[in-house]
């Protein structure tokens, strides 16, 4: 079959596009960014033609898919929509994919992307399986049997999933233009729970997480001693972290991984328990946990001489304020900056003193104005970052053109924090830096 993929270069759509692709389809797409962005290097690896005008040709036996970041109103959309062409949602096709495997389906507020990835690291190099990953990572071959897919609740997206095995890493108010309140999420959640064919694997740690129903299918973990797997003599140093967990009781193993941060530790548990459900030893869960390398953009680090970089996804309060915590546990003793563009106006509405508080764990923080392309200022009161810059201690604004303010730092620990593109003022700040 031909796919059509309007907004490629999105994680989603990227990752989905590649998928596609590697299951024996003919696929290209259309963006509006002709920039490189790093979802599209699995793109570029497999060929796929990436569009930027809206006069290319189009099959008319195409299937077209879509983000949601594209109206209705765009020249493209409507362009596919007066060819007559098939229009189908991209979590429809996706679902589809999902019920011709034994589908692992990470869920979360938080920790998808990383859980995803642990769980995709052990099982491929054991079992074999294919790949949904929101780095912009995708990848199948039509004889595995087990399909690894991070499942986000973004407008209800994963409810089209067919999980044989469900993870739920947390559950917080987030995605406030899609849900009314937390317990919308939370009946959300349980909807998605109860779609999973055979076991859960939850954090218990989270309270939220606990008021879903789970008809005694769940294996709980965290630190806490009500989880049925637990981790114990957790170790958080400059070299990463360490823990043994106990599941039912029982010592099941020692485990090292090259990761910082609690949250880390947490995410690992529950990779180490859809993977003790699938039967692998823990001596082979931990030789591998040990060479595990980081999803895209996920505390992505780069050692210079004048500084340490550290490019981050983290765009929610709770993911910063982890995030932060991490930097600090690998680098103690240096100054930590923090550069944060932030994403949608109604995240920044809904979260304004939870942003500031988590950012102000940094010496020193900076704001970009808001960049956003679902959603429109005006529909928001004219939200700005100014009611995040409100709450700093130490902070204010930057640009492109200020870059420049980050050269007073010595020797600092400086990340840069956004779902949205952030590259290119990183990659400004290290060519200042050479000067």
């Amino acid at each position: 079959m031909k796919y059509y993929c309007i907004g490629i270069k999105g994680a989603g759509m990227s990752t989905l596009a590649q998928l596609l692709y590697d299951l024996g389809h003919e696929v290209s797409g259309y963006d509006d960014v002709k920039d490189h962005k790093f979802t599209q290097t699995g793109l570029d690896e497999r060929g796929i033609e990436i569009f930027y005008d809206t006069d290319h040709e189009i099959d008319e036996d195409t299937i077209v898919t879509y983000s949601v970041a594209f109206s209705m109103d765009h020249k493209e959309m409507k362009r596919v929509r007066e060819l007559g062409l098939e229009i189908k949602k991209y979590n429809e096709i996706i679902g589809d994919i999902t019920d011709k495997y034994k589908t692992i389906s990470v869920s979360g507020t938080h920790g998808k992307t990383t859980t995803s990835s642990l769980i995709n690291h052990i099982i491929n190099n054991t079992y074999g399986c294919n790949s949904f990953i929101g780095d912009g990572s995708g990848y199948a071959n039509k004889d595995n049997e087990i399909f690894v897919i991070e499942s986000d609740e973004f407008n209800r997206h994963f409810l089209a999933y067919h999980p044989t095995t469900t993870v739920i890493t947390n559950i917080e108010l987030e995605h406030t233009e899609i849900y009314k309140d937390i317990e919308d999420i939370i009946e959300t959640f349980e909807k998605f729970a109860k779609k999973t064919k055979d076991k859960i694997v939850a954090c218990g740690d989270n309270e939220n997480v606990r008021k879903i129903n789970f008809n005694d299918n769940v294996m709980f973990y965290g630190l806490n001693d009500n989880n049925d797997i637990i981790a114990k003599n957790v170790e958080l140093n400059e070299s990463g972290s360490a823990f043994d967990v106990y599941i039912k009781n029982k010592l099941f193993g020692h485990f090292e991984l090259p990761l910082f941060g609690m949250h880390m530790v947490l995410n690992s548990l529950a990779c180490i328990g859809v993977c003790y459900l699938y039967g692998i030893s823990s001596s082979k869960i931990a030789e591998l946990l040990q060479n595990f390398k980081n999803a895209k953009r996920r505390f992505a680090l780069e050692e210079l001489d004048k500084a340490v970089i550290i490019d981050d996804y983290a765009h929610h309060p709770t993911e910063i304020k982890v995030t932060l915590e991490a930097a600090k546990q690998k680098y103690p003793d240096r100054e930590l900056v923090v550069i944060f563009k932030p994403n949608t106006y109604s995240r920044t509405a809904a979260f304004p003193k939870e942003f500031a508080e988590a950012l102000n764990f940094a010496d020193k923080s900076y704001l970009t104005e808001i960049e956003c392309n679902r959603e429109k200022s005006e529909d928001y009161n004219n939200v700005t970052s100014k009611v995040i810059l409100d709450g700093l201690t130490n902070g204010e604004m930057i640009s492109d053109d200020t870059v420049d303010k980050l050269l007073k730092h010595n020797n600092p620990v400086v990340c840069f924090m956004s779902c949205a593109s952030i590259d290119h003022m990183k990659e400004n700040y290290k060519e200042l830096l050479k000067k």
